[in-house]
């Protein structure tokens, strides 16, 4: 089996989380190879400090928003391969059984590295048609000597170039464990399972049981619902103190940012929950369970973690401003204190309420579509 372009291009979720990585990490990276061009120049301590300031804000930057975000991607190409795997596992099954290696079935997965070259790539583009406003609020002022955009291969290399290789060889490496197991599993569909002993006495009504084997069944959309939420809620909130912290051009870029993973990661999970369990909600609407009861099963599982990742992002947004407050620019006046905004978090609250429940909303419609006759061909 050859995996083709057109299906690495079907990543569309590594397209984004990387374009946005490469997008901050670019605009970072290469003010600060700029800004350090002009250190010399720098004749009085004021200045100094701001641009100790600017230096260290593009460190904790891209350490920590690179960071994250390559976790994730990392985990999401995780989830694509095992994806692509369960999915085509006839194919591979018989090419297996006509004696192809798991590497030579395996190699053909590092086409997957073209997605990630593609977002990289334009997240690079983008953040240079961004540097000229970027530059110039970093500067507003006029503290430090006038800055002019330069050019950095090494950044193209290191954003763009060597991500696609490392990426690559990860989903060959990846693939190739996830192929260690016998044709005749994958020619069935036999996935596997770790035998757990069940207390019949103890289990539950069918609903919640059937809501637990879809948790448990599918581990890795429990993080990406909690990633989903975790970026609405910290770049939400983040984006309202960049008014006062830094200005209104920073707070629209982090919050198009947050609500574009924030969307992309919800999509991607609610969409394969709900088709990885068609067959399962057809069966039930058969026995006679409502849309909202299959709804129920298959859907509100999740929603402990939408609402601990929204916890968990609004305590990341808090403790990080709070850092670059008080400690990056602690020797810097005219900086205000920066407190926790009760407001600004009932209203992002209230938002990611109306947000999750109403695409939860629009998915049980879909709910309503799925019929036996629908998947009998499958």
């Amino acid at each position: 089996m050859i995996i083709s372009i057109k299906d690495s291009f079907k990543l569309f979720g590594i397209f984004i989380i990387t374009c946005c990585a490469v997008t901050v990490c670019n605009m970072f990276l290469n003010y600060y190879f700029d800004i350090t061009g002009i250190e010399s120049l720098i004749n009085n301590e004021y200045a100094q400090i701001f641009y100790d300031a600017q230096v260290m804000t593009c460190k904790v930057v891209c350490g920590v928003s690179g960071g994250c975000l390559l976790a994730t991607t990392v985990v999401m190409l995780f989830f694509y391969i095992k994806h692509y795997i369960d999915s085509h596992g006839k194919e591979i099954g018989i090419l297996k059984a006509l004696g192809y290696s798991d590497f030579r079935i395996a190699r053909s997965f590092s086409v997957f590295g073209l997605s990630v070259f593609a977002g990289c790539f334009a997240g690079y583009l983008l953040s240079f048609a961004l540097m000229p406003s970027f530059y110039e609020l970093q500067n507003k002022d006029s503290i430090l000597p006038e800055i002019s955009v330069g050019f950095h291969p090494e950044l193209f290399i290191y954003l763009v170039v060597a991500p696609a290789i490392i990426f690559a060889c990860i989903a060959v490496v990846h693939s190739m464990k996830k192929l260690k197991q016998p044709a005749v599993n994958l020619l069935k569909g036999i996935a596997k399972v770790k035998n757990k002993n069940v207390d019949i006495k103890s289990r539950k009504n069918f609903i919640t049981d059937m809501k637990s084997a879809v948790l448990r069944g599918r581990k890795t959309l429990v993080f990406f619902i909690c990633f989903s939420s975790f970026c609405y809620a910290a770049m939400a909130q983040m984006s309202a103190s960049m008014k006062d912290l830094s200005s209104e051009y920073m707070g629209i870029m982090i919050f198009i940012i947050g609500v574009t993973l924030a969307l992309t990661t919800l999509y991607i999970a609610v969409t394969t929950v709900i088709n990885s369990n068609r067959k399962n909600i057809a069966m039930m609407r058969v026995f006679g369970y409502q849309a909202s009861q299959c709804k129920k099963a298959v859907l509100d599982g999740y929603r402990p973690a939408a609402y601990i990742g929204f916890v968990i992002g609004t305590a990341y947004q808090f403790g990080l401003l709070k850092i670059m407050v008080n400690i990056v620019f602690a020797d810097f006046e005219g900086v205000p204190d920066y407190n926790f905004d009760v407001k600004m978090f009932f209203i992002t609250l209230a938002t990611f309420v109306v947000v999750y429940e109403g695409i939860m909303l629009i998915y049980s419609a879909r709910i309503k579509k799925i019929s036996v006759k629908e998947i009998m061909g499958d």
